[in-house]
């Protein structure tokens, strides 16, 4: 029986949730009765909506105290950001699932959960709902709605969460992190990655997720100083950071490479003998994925806080809160010949799962979806009354008739 999937996602957010999304749908192109659509959510609330999305760059570079208010107040009051994205997405949501007729909703970005489950108590729409979430161990309340059919735990720890927050055990999965597969061919191929000898120059991959982050340049030049190696720095998004290292390091364009926005970057990574970056979950994991020990020097307030305690608990690297601390961690690592870092590739290797993508996969697809469901037909007069609360309609009525009171005289 034929199926049709919905995903909403993210495309300016970071990279994470299209990357999750991208993964998913590989899999789900393997089948040849299954349709998949992926939207972006920001995109459901138009212009303005995917201004607000692309925002995230700025401010997570920028504002790392504004984007924690922001996490705390989702975390804190779930409810307010639901209500506020569901009138703005509510016609185009509505004309979406008449126009693909989903079998099947997948959500894998936090803001939309909530809105889009409100969304369908609304207007009675019982299409199977489930929520993949995208984060490690700092679970944000957003991702937790007990209405929605299957929440998708990435680790024992997100699930452990999910309970504290009274979510049935029976709807939490723990499926794990899915990664796209460029990042695993490696692995089923049977491919040996060697352990690190400290005969060769140290292979040094400097990066901080899409958005381009961090002080790339002072880890760069504590490298060169202190140690024989061979770097390569991805810059992302930020064309002005990319500008500026270039600049800071064309005389050392032998031992310094410096990338913008990297379609392949698992090319590096499989290039690489220890990757210095934030805690950025699918990097991380992405990371590990092709075996190159992490050195975690950061991480988003909110989501971001626990990953560099998961990465130690796992022993898939190292923390270094300080740059003035780098020098040690990574001596500390090559200490006789590596044998450090090479017990954190080992580690990884044991870690690490090429096919949790085609697990979910797998499990989504065996969701019953046999139910026929009833889609009401949107028209903006009538999703326009029905969506906006009673009080912002009337609120927008008496500023109307004021203002054509003032035009006439």
């Amino acid at each position: 029986m034929s199926k049709t999937v919905l995903i909403i996602s993210s495309d300016f957010t970071g990279h994470g949730h299209k990357s999750i999304a991208e993964a998913l749908c590989e899999q789900f192109n393997n089948i040849s009765d299954v349709k998949t659509h992926v939207i972006d959510g920001f995109a459901l609330a138009g212009s303005v909506g995917l201004r607000m999305g692309k925002m995230y760059g700025s401010i997570t570079r920028t504002s790392k105290d504004m984007w924690k208010l922001v996490y705390d107040i989702s975390y804190k009051k779930p409810e307010i950001i639901n209500e506020f994205i569901r009138p703005t997405i509510t016609y185009k949501f509505l004309k979406l699932l008449n126009t693909i007729k989903p079998d099947l909703i997948v959500t894998v970005h936090p803001s939309f959960n909530g809105s889009i489950l409100n969304i369908l108590k609304k207007h009675n729409i019982n299409i199977p709902f489930i929520t993949l979430i995208a984060d490690l161990v700092s679970i944000s309340t957003l991702w937790m709605d007990k209405r929605a059919s299957y929440i998708l735990c990435p680790t024992i720890e997100s699930k452990y969460k999910c309970m504290e927050y009274g979510i049935p055990v029976e709807k939490l999965k723990v499926l794990g992190f899915p990664i796209r597969q460029r990042f695993t061919s490696h692995i089923s191929e049977g491919a040996n990655q060697e352990d690190y000898t400290t005969d060769k120059p140290l292979r040094c991959l400097i990066m901080s997720g899409g958005e381009g982050v961090g002080n790339m340049s002072v880890i760069a030049k504590l490298l060169l100083k202190h140690f024989n190696c061979e770097i390569k720095i991805i810059a992302g998004r930020n064309t002005a950071l990319k500008r500026r290292l270039e600049n800071t390091f064309i005389d050392k364009r032998d031992k310094v490479r410096v990338y913008g926005f990297v379609k392949d970057i698992q090319e590096l990574m499989l290039d690489s003998d220890i990757a210095i970056t934030r805690g950025s979950p699918n990097t991380m994991l992405e990371a590990v994925s092709c075996n190159v020990p992490l050195i975690i020097t950061s991480a988003l307030p909110g989501q971001e806080e626990g990953n560099p305690y998961y990465i130690i608990k796992y022993n898939l690297g190292v923390m270094c809160k300080s740059t003035r601390a780098l020098k040690d961690t990574i001596s500390d690592l090559l200490l006789s010949n590596a044998e450090r870092l090479n017990k954190i590739k080992a580690a990884q290797r044991d870690f690490r799962n090429p096919d949790v993508a085609k697990n979910i996969v797998d499990f989504l697809l065996n969701i019953d979806t046999t139910k026929k469901v009833r889609v009401p037909k949107a028209t903006l007069r009538s999703l326009y009354k029905r969506s906006y609360p009673y009080k912002a309609v009337k609120i927008i009525r008496i500023r109307t008739r004021s203002m054509k009171r003032r035009l006439s005289k």
